[in-house]
């Protein structure tokens, strides 16, 4: 029987986001397609007969609010005797708004369903991914999706294939302080009304829609705006997720030229899309 395992955790785009309003509860309600690419994450579960569950690697905060952590403690009610390792080696960069924290959590809830032999559908999973984070579901969902309410009510939505050219200015963007801004817009049209199929099979020649945090972190974040003045002149720049990294999409057959030179301590990446998840055939329906 596997005690241990080699696992791949991809980073999203968004290729839009809407804030369409807001709950009772302040959670603001969103529209946005997310598909994942082919940087990842690479996760190491060792199983540990002691049934602790320990966190190692990039780990620089307190374990207890660690997603992977998190995630290995909510099955473990399941499986009260289990323990694990978990070792997380970092390729997507915190607050870069590429999900890199909920895919680590859904690769471990995918992987750990396995090695523990608990046989959670992918439904049971996204409920308690859900637990964890908005947008952990879509990772176990494990499909490019059109999400809406919170993040977590998804629907499949393929989109062409594409390859992106992603810049990562070196800053983690405060989420919380781009979703309280006053400046932020929330009552943008549900595009569900518009021609949804149409603009999906036009991608990337032309874009969706629009992200509603953009204005928000460009004014601040310095840095995401400086990534934007860079990029402007060769590509059509977009921000993903509450950013700060900034993504220009292109057809698959066509050139993508990274930026040169970037700035001290900045990333780029050349990526393509995943239709689906590495591990989407790990967990039964």
């Amino acid at each position: 029987m596997n005690t241990y395992l080699n696992l791949p955790a991809p980073a999203k785009l968004n290729l839009f986001l809407h804030v369409t309003g807001r709950k009772s509860d302040g959670m603001h309600l969103l529209e946005s397609i997310f598909v994942l690419i082919d940087l990842r994450d690479q996760i190491d579960l060792e199983e540990l007969p002691s049934g602790a569950i320990e966190r190692v690697g990039d780990i620089e905060w307190d374990v207890e609010k660690d997603l992977c952590w998190r995630a290995a403690k909510l099955l473990q009610r399941l499986a009260p005797q289990k323990g694990c390792r978990i070792t997380v080696r970092k390729q997507i960069p915190h607050g870069a708004g590429m999900g890199g924290g909920s895919s680590d959590a859904a690769t471990c809830l995918i992987g750990l369903n396995r090695l523990w032999g608990l046989n959670l559908s992918r439904t049971e999973l996204m409920r308690l991914g859900l637990e964890l984070g908005a947008d952990v579901p879509f990772f176990i969902f494990g499909q490019d999706a059109f999400a809406e309410g919170v993040g977590e009510v998804l629907t499949p939505c393929p989109i062409p294939d594409f390859k992106a050219l992603v810049v990562f200015p070196n800053v983690s963007v405060p989420t919380a302080k781009v979703f309280g801004s006053p400046d932020l817009t929330r009552n943008t049209k549900s595009i569900r009304i518009l021609h949804f199929p149409g603009l999906v099979s036009a991608f990337p020649l032309a874009l969706i829609g629009r992200n509603d945090l953009e204005p928000v972190t460009r004014s601040l974040c310095p840095a995401v705006e400086d990534a934007f003045r860079l990029m402007k002149p060769i590509s059509r720049p977009r921000m993903t997720g509450s950013g700060s990294a900034v993504f220009s999409a292109v057809e698959l057959g066509s050139e993508v030229c990274p930026l040169a030179p970037l700035p001290s301590g900045w990333k780029q990446w050349i990526v393509k899309s995943l239709k689906i998840h590495p591990l989407s055939g790990w967990i039964e329906s």
